[in-house]
C-alpha cells in the first residue's frame, strides 16, 4: 500500500519539466503526505483511526487536488480491510465527505472503506445517523459496476441491524436494490438479494418491499445459476409469505412459484432446499397452496428431506408437511406418498422438541378425516412410539400426542386395539399433568375409549390405578370447577354408564364422591339453551354439562335412557 500511495503521491510531489509542482500542494499537504507514507511503513503499531495519523488522512480528503482524495480513500479501504473496530464521527465522516466525489475511483475505494466498516454494529447506526444512506444510494445509480458493487454492500451490512431496517425502507433505497438485484453483474445481484432479505424481517418493511415491485424480481432469480442469489431469494420470499396479504398477492401474480420452490427442493445446495421448503411452508398456510404443493409434485422432494441426516432440512421438510396436511384432500395422498414411518421415526427425536412436535401433529392430521387412515397410523407404530415416549418429553409434544391419541380414539374399530396397547397407563397420569392442554387431551382420549368398547374389563381393573386411576381422574375433574373439564368428565362417567356392564356401574354408584358431585350439578338451575346462551357460549357449555348430569343420575337411579346419543370429544385436526 506504501508504494502504491507514493506511486499516487509522485504526481503531486515530485519534480516535472516546465510546472512548479513545489507551489501545487499547500505545506500542510506536503506534510501529511510525508506523515502518511511514514505511518503505511509502520502500520503495524499506527491506529489510523485516530490522532495524527487520522489528522494527516483527513488533510488529504478536504484537499482540492483529487489525487491525493484518490490517495486517501485508497488507504482508508486498505486499512479498513485488516481494521474493524467501533469508530467515531471524526473517522466516518471524511469517508463520508468522499462519498460525495464526483470521481469514480474515489467512490469506488470510499464505499468499499464504508463497507467494511459497516460490519461492526455500533459502525452501523452511526453510519445512518451521519446521513450515510444518501450517498451510497446516489453510488447505486451510479453508470460504475464496482461503484455499484460496493455501495449495495455496505446497504447490505447496514441493513443487518434493527435500527437501520425501517429508515433504509424509508431512504428510497429499495427501487434501485430491487433494479440492482437484476444485474448481470453476479457481485451486484448477490449484494442487492442480500439487502433485499436482510429488509424481510418486518411486516412494514415487507410491504414496502412489496410496493417497490420486489416480488418479481425475487421469484424470477428463483432460477439463478448462483446458489447465493437462490438461497437469498428463497429466504426473502419465504419472509413475505408470512403475511396473509402477501400471500394471496403472490397466488394471484406468481403462477410459477410454487413450481419453482418445489425444484430448489431437489437441488444439491443444502440451504437453499431448506429455505424452499420453508418458503413453501409459510404459503401452506392458506388452502389453495396445501393443494397446489401436492399437485406441484411436491411431496416426493419433501419425503427426501424428511429423511435427510442433515436437522435443518428434516425440520423445515417436517414443518411444510405438516401444513400441508391440514387439508383433508392431502390426507391420503400424503400417506399414499409413503409419509407415515419416516414421521413415526421423528417422534423419537428427543432431541428437537419442534420435530416431535410437527411430526406428531401432521400423523394426528393425517388421521382426522377417515377410519381407514387412523387404522394405517396405529398400524404405522404411531401409538406405541407416543406411548414410549409421552411420559419423558417437554409438555408440548405431550399435548400433541394426547390430542393425537384422542383423535385415533374417535374409530370405534380401534378402540380394543389402542386399549390392548395399554394408552391408560401413560393417559390416566397425564390428566394430573401440569399442563390444562395435556389433562384436556388425556381426559378426552379417555372418553373418546370408554364408549362402545364391547368389554369394560380394563376400566374396572383401572378404576383406582395407576395414578389414582379413571375414579381418582374423574373426582379431580368434576370437582375442579372449570365447566370444560366437568363437560368431559360427566361425558365420560355417562358413556360408562351406558356401557351396560353392572359391574362396573355399580362400583361406579358406590363412588359416593363422584356420584354426589353428579347429584348437586344435576339440581343445578339454569336456562334453556335457547335463552341462556352468552357472547362466548358459557350457558350454553353448562347447560349441556347439567343435562349430561341428570342422565347419569336417571341411569343410577334405574331411568330409560337411550345408549350412545351423544357426540365424541376431542379436536380432530391441529
Amino acid at each position: 500500500m506504501a508504494d502504491l500511495c507514493r506511486r499516487l503521491f509522485a504526481p503531486c510531489c515530485g519534480s516535472r519539466t516546465k510546472i512548479d509542482y513545489d507551489n501545487v500542494l499547500a505545506d500542510s499537504e506536503r506534510e501529511a503526505v510525508a506523515d502518511l507514507l511514514n505511518y503505511l511503513e509502520n502500520r503495524a503499531e499506527t491506529d489510523f483511526f485516530s490522532g495524527e495519523p487520522l489528522a494527516a488522512l483527513s488533510t488529504l480528503v478536504y484537499s482540492q487536488n483529487i489525487d491525493l482524495q484518490r490517495s486517501a480513500s485508497l488507504t482508508f479501504a486498505e486499512i479498513t480491510e485488516r481494521d474493524v473496530r467501533p469508530v467515531d464521527r471524526a473517522t466516518l465522516e471524511p469517508i463520508l465527505f468522499l462519498l460525495e466525489s464526483p470521481d469514480i475511483e474515489v467512490q469506488r475505494a470510499a464505499s468499499a472503506a464504508l463497507g467494511n466498516l459497516a460490519v461492526d454494529g455500533a459502525n452501523k447506526v452511526l453510519i445512518v445517523s451521519l446521513g450515510g444512506l444518501t450517498p451510497l444510494i446516489r453510488q447505486m445509480n451510479s453508470p460504475n459496476v464496482e461503484v455499484q458493487c460496493n455501495a449495495v454492500g455496505c446497504i447490505t451490512n447496514l441493513a443487518t441491524h434493527e435500527d437501520n431496517k425501517a429508515r433504509i425502507a424509508r431512504s428510497g433505497a429499495l427501487a434501485p436494490l430491487t433494479r440492482l438485484a437484476k444485474s448481470r453483474d453476479m457481485r451486484v445481484q448477490r449484494n442487492a438479494t442480500g439487502a433485499l432479505l436482510n429488509m424481510t424481517h418486518s411486516d412494514d418493511n415487507r410491504q414496502q418491499l412489496v410496493s417497490a415491485g420486489a416480488i418479481p424480481v425475487l421469484v424470477s432469480l428463483l432460477s439463478s445459476p448462483d446458489t447465493d442469489v437462490q438461497y437469498y431469494c428463497t429466504t426473502a420470499l419465504s419472509n413475505i409469505a408470512v403475511d396473509s396479504s402477501n400471500r394471496k398477492r403472490l397466488a394471484q401474480t406468481e403462477t410459477k412459484l410454487v413450481q419453482s420452490l418445489v425444484h430448489l427442493m431437489k437441488g444439491q445446495a443444502p440451504k437453499v432446499q431448506c429455505q424452499a421448503a420453508l418458503a413453501l411452508r409459510n404459503l401452506a398456510s392458506d388452502e389453495k397452496y396445501q393443494l397446489d404443493i401436492v399437485r406441484a409434485s411436491g411431496l416426493p422432494p419433501l419425503l427426501n428431506l424428511l429423511q435427510s441426516s442433515y436437522l435443518p432440512l428434516i425440520l423445515s421438510a417436517v414443518a411444510c408437511i405438516r401444513n400441508i396436511s391440514i387439508h383433508p384432500m392431502n390426507e391420503s395422498p400424503i400417506i399414499d406418498a409413503g409419509f407415515l414411518r419416516p414421521l413415526v421415526d421423528l417422534l423419537g427425536s428427543t432431541e428437537n422438541e419442534e420435530i416431535q412436535c410437527h411430526a406428531i401433529s401432521t400423523l394426528r392430521n393425517l388421521a382426522a378425516s377417515s377410519d381407514k387412515n387412523k387404522q394405517l397410523v396405529l398400524e404405522a407404530g404411531a401409538v406405541q412410539k407416543c406411548k414410549e415416549l409421552v411420559l419423558q418429553v417437554p409438555l408440548t409434544v405431550q399435548s400433541e400426542m394426547t390430542a393425537a391419541i384422542a383423535v385415533l380414539a374417535l374409530s370405534d374399530e380401534l378402540k380394543p386395539e389402542l386399549l390392548k396397547l395399554g394408552v391408560f397407563d401413560v393417559l390416566i397420569p397425564l390428566t394430573e399433568s401440569e399442563s390444562i392442554e395435556v389433562q384436556g387431551n388425556s381426559a378426552a382420549a379417555l372418553g373418546n375409549l370408554s364408549s362402545k368398547v364391547g368389554d369394560y374389563t380394563l376400566f374396572l381393573t383401572s378404576w383406582n390405578q395407576p395414578s389414582g386411576g379413571i375414579h381418582g381422574y374423574l373426582s379431580r375433574f368434576l370437582n375442579s370447577g372449570d365447566p370444560t373439564f366437568q363437560h368431559i368428565a360427566i361425558w365420560t362417567l355417562l358413556q360408562l354408564l351406558e356401557s351396560g356392564d353392572q359391574k362396573l356401574i355399580e362400583v361406579i354408584n358406590k363412588s359416593t364422591e363422584i356420584m354426589d358431585v353428579v347429584r348437586q350439578i344435576s339440581e343445578k338451575a339454569v336456562e334453556s339453551e335457547s335463552e341462556g346462551e352468552g357472547p362466548d357460549g358459557s350457558e350454553d357449555g353448562e347447560v349441556e354439562v347439567v343435562a349430561l348430569a341428570r342422565r347419569c343420575v336417571e341411569i343410577i337411579g334405574g331411568g330409560d335412557v337411550k345408549p350412545g346419543s351423544l357426540g365424541k370429544v376431542g379436536s380432530e385436526r391441529g
